[in-house]
Order: C-alpha cells, then structure tokens, then sequence
C-alpha cells in the first residue's frame, strides 16, 4: 500500500519529531516536578498565608485548560521561543497534578517519623530533606508513572505553537498525501503506546528495586 511506504519513507522525520517530543516531556516533567514539590510542602508545612497561597495557585493551574495556558504563554509580550513556551505552559499544568502526588506520598509517612526527627534536633528544612523527601521519592514513584504516561500524551499538544513533534509530521504527511488520515494517525497511536510502554516499563522497575518490604507493593 502506498501510504505504507510513505509512513516509512518519513521514518526519519518521526523519529526527529520524536525526539523533540522527549525534549518537551523531559522539560515539562522538570518544571512541574520542581514547583510541584514546593507547593505541596507550602501546603503542608507552610503557614497560614503561604498555604492560601500555594492552594489558591495550585487551583487556578488545574482548572485552565492546558489548550488555553499554552497560548497564554506563547502569546505573552516576552520573547519566548516556542519550545520554551511549550515547556512552561504544560509543565505549569503538570505542576498542580504532580503536587497532589507529592502531597499523598508526605501525608502518607506516619507522624512519629517527623516527631522523632524533630526530638533529635533536626531542623525543620533538616526533616523535610533527610526524612520527608527520600521517602516521598519512593512512595511516589508509582502514581508519578501515570502523569509520564498521560503527560507524554499531552506533548502533543506543543504542535499548536509550532514545535514541530510528532503530530507536527503527521500533520505534514497528510497534507501531502491528500488524505490517509486515519492510517496516518494509527501510525501515530503506535508510535506514542511504544513510548508510553517503554517509559512505563523502566518506571516500574525502578519502582520495584526501592520496594521496602513491609510496604504495599504492585501487583
């Protein structure tokens, strides 16, 4: 078939697009992962107005739609290459989805622990960084997967301001091939279930090699 040898012909574009999809992700899952971390110990060790504060930003993050935020940034009166922009706005989004799951992995280690650290003299940065966060990276683990998974999915999103990933390739080939359509976004479907597989695949690994017996475990 025709559109076969096209899809294959254009290999090296999408394995390009690809790449530049791996850039996105790795970028927004960084920025979200650093704010999100600080607005989930805002929200629970901060005090009165710095916990308003965080929720409030928290809130406002998850309720815009990624679509929307993403042409707020691109379209601010700053000089922002398209990339950048696209790192920005969708790691902002992933910001408010990562810190719930900083914050579940926090609440979930028991009280004496923080306790005990305090009757030892540890400061409360001293807890946070020797007793809270190693912990909060192992219990975290597994609910972080699924924000790799869905945010590698919304990489996609970066073609509506120019990156040009992997649907930016598939746009082109169907409009250069007058149609095919749907093999074209099969292809692609493909294409992000490998990567979603792969990336998973590694995640839960890593996961199982910081198991600690006595703790839930995948089954």
């Amino acid at each position: 078939m025709e559109i076969i040898k096209i899809l294959i012909s254009e290999l090296p574009q999408f394995a390009k697009g690809t790449l530049v999809a791996l850039e996105v992700l790795g970028g927004l899952l960084t920025v979200g992962m650093v704010l999100g971390l600080a607005i989930a110990l805002a929200e629970i060790f901060g005090n009165a107005w710095v916990k308003f504060l965080a929720t409030t930003l928290r809130k406002f993050l998850w309720a815009i739609p990624q679509l929307v935020l993403l042409f707020l940034v691109f379209y601010l009166p700053f000089d922002l290459n398209r990339m950048v922009a696209a790192i920005l706005a969708l790691g902002l989004c992933s910001s408010a989805f990562q810190s719930q799951i900083f914050r579940g992995a926090i609440l979930s280690i028991q009280s004496g622990q923080l306790e005990a650290a305090k009757a030892m003299g540890l400061s409360l940065p001293g807890t946070i960084f020797h007793v809270v966060i190693p912990q909060m990276i192992r219990l975290s683990i597994g609910p972080w997967t699924n924000e790799f998974s869905s945010e590698l999915k919304d990489t996609s999103l970066a073609y509506v301001v120019g990156v040009v990933e992997i649907m930016r390739n598939a746009k082109y080939v169907i409009a250069y091939t007058y149609g095919n359509t749907a093999a074209v976004y099969l292809f692609v479907g493909i294409l992000y279930f490998t990567l979603t597989r792969i990336g998973t695949y590694f995640f839960y690994k890593l996961e199982e090699k910081l198991w600690v017996p006595g703790f839930g475990k995948r089954s």
